[in-house]
């Protein structure tokens, strides 16, 4: 960002919806929005089933409820979380604070990479489960495909999470660097101040010359 620490300056422009949704970090968004409501949406349209001699319905990774009950969990919380930093991308650019600003960069590092850490675990406990759940428990194959696309865009979504705090980083590292030029003109001109006016003051201290 330039004309300030975090972009500070250019606080208060217009809002463009087009320029916009061409940012990557946008983009990126998006596609994590998406990824999760393809997980979640798998899980709870077909992620149960029973056998044909059984009225209780199991989760399809293994039987085990845990597995389906984090994947529906993450997901709606990576939906919701999702929707939160896009409104909050919208309004970023209205934001003149350089602390708030700060705040919003260091927001968006922690949760992105506690959410791609959640998406990793995610898909190594879905892949384990649904790897070792038993043929003779879904002897029809029911609902493998939503399994498989759950598995998958877990998967995808640990790079959709994992790309904002990198861009997070180099707002920071933009910020910072204006920060510390910013500092060195000041001691610059500091510098130059103190200089003249002890230049004045040893021409002022001379005595005067009589000839």
């Amino acid at each position: 960002m330039e004309g300030g620490a975090y972009g500070a300056g250019k606080a208060g422009g217009a809002f463009d919806p087009q320029t916009f949704f061409r940012q990557p970090h946008t983009v990126l968004r998006v596609l994590s929005w998406v990824f999760s409501i393809v997980v979640f949406g798998s899980i709870v349209n077909e992620g149960y089933l029973n056998r044909p001699d059984e009225m209780e319905e199991h989760c399809i990774f293994n039987r085990n409820h845990n597995a389906c009950n984090y994947g529906i969990t993450v997901g709606v919380l990576a939906f919701l979380s999702c929707l939160l930093y896009l409104a909050l991308d919208v309004y970023f650019p209205q934001i003149s604070s350089v602390k708030d600003r700060k705040k919003a960069v260091l927001s968006d590092i922690g949760v992105s990479a506690f959410w791609a850490f959640l998406w990793f675990v995610g898909f190594c406990f879905l892949a384990n489960q649904w790897q070792v759940s038993k043929h003779e428990n879904n002897p029809l194959n029911e609902g493998a495909d939503a399994a498989r696309a759950a598995i998958t865009f877990s998967f995808f979504s640990i790079f959709t999470w994992v790309q904002p705090p990198a861009n997070g980083s180099c707002t920071m590292s933009e910020g910072k660097g204006l920060e510390l030029s910013t500092y060195l003109e000041e001691t610059d001109v500091i510098r130059h101040k103190t200089r003249v006016d002890k230049e004045g003051l040893d021409s002022a201290g001379q005595a005067p010359n009589i000839s």
